[in-house]
């Protein structure tokens, strides 16, 4: 990782890590590596996205490139509309699951992958070269939405008719078109989250605060419901009962529904090493791989290519069906789920038949990530506990590619034993 690029693109808080002239300088390398790009742009519902994005688009100008703006969209829709109208890049201005204050930028190459380390590394050596040229390009706005609407209606096998669907959209950027797509599809939606409100997006809503669904699901007495973050490129669910299903678990469900039909290639999935060992476990006795690779979706999507492999994903929530998009899709992973509860007439809790390996997760808020990654007293009792949980346990502890926050994570037999060495583990970064 470079200087301004992390796990997912660019990330900060806006005005602070992340500013107009970052965003200016980013559009404007991108005409450095191509000549006079064409850029599909959008945003979701934060405050600062618009500033962002014209600051952004202006860089882009001045280079000779032009800019078409389709507003407030999901991330994956900018990965769909760069493919299907042959645009050079696509750029998400979007902190995703992050809270209000922060804000990033998400660049997709003309295939609708996001960009490898190695390119964004090489975009970067490009930001302290302003280029201006003349004439300068174009800017408009434009209404794209319809064609990934489109698409999303063309991934469902089944009318929805009779079935209560309940939605959290997590005041992002599915606000408006998740709730369209599954009424179009026959639901009845019940929403929650569902409002063009940046300065509340992620807040006590969505992927990350499941509980608003959760209640919901039980008042209306609907199906199921969907979660998603604020761009929308991750999915969590519950089933009629109020009981979660995280990405490992949506994963573990498509796989299976995949080998049935013949689509899931090679009989591999490719996870990280967050995913649960006993997923892996459950895989294996359907006869179905599982690779993992360092966390962050675009890691997922390099191997999935790699290996020529169809299905992907993060507990996070993020699923890349990468035979239909190539990047993680809230709302269309949301259709391949319905697709299987209707294939099936069954329930997520039916369909989930694995069992989970209990796993204790801590996030902890620093001032210095990688003073705390690289000392020596962490790295000794990280071993210490890894050497007494194996081979039933696991351990990982890693800095946030996207905030100043180290992860803990402890997979054990035993859920008690699991917090009490994450609290250990805690201790000491706290310490530190």
């Amino acid at each position: 990782m470079g200087n301004f690029f992390g796990t997912d693109g660019i990330r900060g808080i806006f005005g602070q890590t992340l500013t107009t002239n970052i965003a200016k300088m980013a559009g404007n390398a991108l005409t450095q590596v191509k000549h006079r790009p064409k850029i599909v742009i959008g945003s979701d519902t934060r405050t600062s996205s618009d500033i962002l994005k014209c600051a952004l688009a202006e860089g882009v100008m001045l280079g000779g490139g032009d800019v078409i703006d389709v507003g407030i969209v999901p991330t994956a829709c900018i990965s769909y509309l760069t493919c299907e109208f042959c645009f050079d890049y696509g750029v998400m201005i979007s902190a995703s699951h992050n809270p209000p204050m922060y804000n990033g930028i998400k660049i997709f190459k003309s295939n609708g992958q996001k960009m490898t380390d190695e390119e964004e590394n090489n975009l970067e050596s490009y930001f302290s070269n302003f280029y201006e040229t003349s004439p300068y390009g174009n800017y408009r706005q434009k209404n794209l939405s319809k064609k990934y609407i489109n698409f999303l209606l063309e991934n469902a096998e089944f009318n929805l008719s009779g079935y209560k669907i309940c939605l959290d959209c997590s005041n992002g950027a599915s606000y408006k078109i998740a709730p369209k797509v599954f009424k179009k599809l026959g639901a009845k939606v019940f929403c929650t989250g569902c409002k063009n409100d940046g300065e509340k997006i992620n807040e006590n809503c969505g992927s990350l605060h499941i509980e608003n669904l959760q209640k919901l699901v039980k008042r209306k007495q609907a199906n199921f419901g969907f979660a998603f973050d604020g761009d929308a490129d991750r999915l969590i669910a519950v089933d009629g009962n109020g009981n979660i299903f995280d990405g490992d678990q949506i994963l573990y469900i498509l796989a299976k529904k995949m080998k049935n039909e013949g689509s899931l290639y090679a009989n591999t999935v490719v996870g990280t090493s967050h995913t649960n060992s006993g997923i892996m476990s459950a895989l294996n006795k359907n006869k179905i791989n599982l690779i993992r690779t360092d966390i962050g979706d675009k890691y997922v999507i390099d191997a999935m290519q790699k290996m020529n492999l169809s299905l992907g994903g993060e507990q996070s929530g993020h699923i890349i069906l990468r035979d239909k998009i190539n990047t993680g899709d809230g709302i269309l992973t949301a259709i391949n789920l319905t697709n299987a509860i209707c294939k099936e007439k069954a329930s997520l809790s039916t369909l989930f038949d694995a069992q989970l390996l209990p796993q204790a997760n801590l996030n902890i808020v620093v001032k210095d990530k990688m003073k705390v990654m690289n000392n020596e007293e962490l790295r000794e009792l990280i071993s210490n506990i890894s050497c007494t949980i194996q081979p039933a346990g696991r351990v990982l502890v890693r800095a946030s590619g996207t905030e100043n926050k180290i992860r803990i994570m402890v997979e054990y037999t035993s859920l008690a034993k699991a917090k009490k060495y994450a609290k250990e583990i805690k201790t000491l970064v706290l310490k530190i």
